[in-house]
């Protein structure tokens, strides 16, 4: 497994990292509750061949249900060989303003020693905010707060999750983190000029929904009705699938060519899906054709690619 630089961080991660989100809630196409997940020992064995396999990044958070628990079991005894990187909760009041104070430190220490203790560690590599909103960015005691963390060697790097809504470029010219971890994959690009600034400016990139969910793999078939033009839009891809070439696959190294990515978040809740991701990371780079003829088949309504709205409609179940 290749690793690289996480911006300025000084960490090294491997350019595939496994999302544990699966393996904490129901989460993904065609999963509705908890029979149609791993048991806990599979989800612990699996995590532990990735790690085997070269992969060293796990990604989760405390709204993973129990994802931070199974993760701290699954590698309690061999910390030094992984980096973790978990979140924070939403750091706003019931009417969106954002906390401060005693309530803003209490929460923060709160939760990060919930996750600490979860996932049986004394640090957490990469501590992010959660689905951040620009009056948490312009908490000048959140920043304090974070830089307060690292201080006391509680995490070593500070980052932010963000949505493309123009917040990415606010993180990138605070200057104040780390790292960012961002949404962005063949059918929704609207973060690639983000991505560039990040890499400028030193900050590390972790990529997430580089699957889209799953709609970028053979899961992508037989969506709601009111999806047809995305499951439409998976053909115009089709093209580049030559020499068995899978459309995770090209989805996935899409994602690696992109100059500044530090690693591709992927989703990974079975054996078979993480065969698919090793597969696609031992490949020979996208040749820069490939890559520009990826660029040019965007989807023509970005706006419209909205996961979270999609969830709360019932059109992924």
């Amino acid at each position: 497994m290749i690793k690289r630089q996480l911006g300025r961080t000084g960490i090294e991660v491997s350019e595939i990292s496994f999302g544990c989100v699966e393996l904490g809630i129901p989460y993904g196409i065609g999963v509705s509750g908890r029979h149609d997940m791993l048991p806990e020992a599979q989800a612990i064995a699996l995590l532990q061949e990735a790690c085997a396999e070269g992969i060293n990044l796990f990604d989760t958070a405390p709204a993973y249900g129990t994802s931070e628990e199974i993760l701290g079991k699954a590698f309690e005894h061999r910390r030094e060989d992984v980096i973790i990187c978990t979140k924070c909760p939403a750091l706003t009041d019931d009417e969106g303003a954002v906390l401060t104070g005693r309530e803003l430190r209490r929460t923060l220490e709160q939760s990060l020693m919930k996750s600490l203790t979860a996932l049986r560690s004394d640090h957490v590599d990469i501590y992010m905010l959660h689905q951040v909103s620009e009056p948490v960015l312009q908490s000048a005691e959140v920043t304090h707060l974070f830089d307060e963390f690292k201080r006391h060697g509680l995490i070593r790097a500070a980052g932010a999750s963000t949505y493309p809504s123009g917040i990415t470029d606010h993180v990138v010219e605070s200057g104040n983190w780390d790292v960012i971890q961002v949404a962005f994959n063949l059918m929704d690009q609207r973060e690639g000029p983000a991505i560039q600034r990040a890499h400028q400016a030193g900050i590390g990139v972790i990529v997430r929904s580089v699957l889209f969910k799953g709609i970028l793999t053979d899961k992508g078939r037989n969506l709601h009705p009111a999806l047809r033009a995305v499951e439409d839009h998976r053909h115009v891809y089709q093209a580049f699938l030559s020499g068995g070439m899978t459309l995770s696959d090209l989805a996935t190294r899409y994602v690696l060519s992109r100059e500044g990515v530090g690693s591709a978040l992927l989703g990974i809740d079975r054996k078979a899906y993480l065969q698919s991701a090793l597969h696609a990371s031992r490949q020979a780079p996208l040749g820069p054709d490939v890559v520009a003829g990826c660029e040019a088949l965007a989807y023509h309504d970005p706006k419209f690619l909205d996961l979270p709205a999609w969830d709360r409609r019932g059109w992924l179940t």
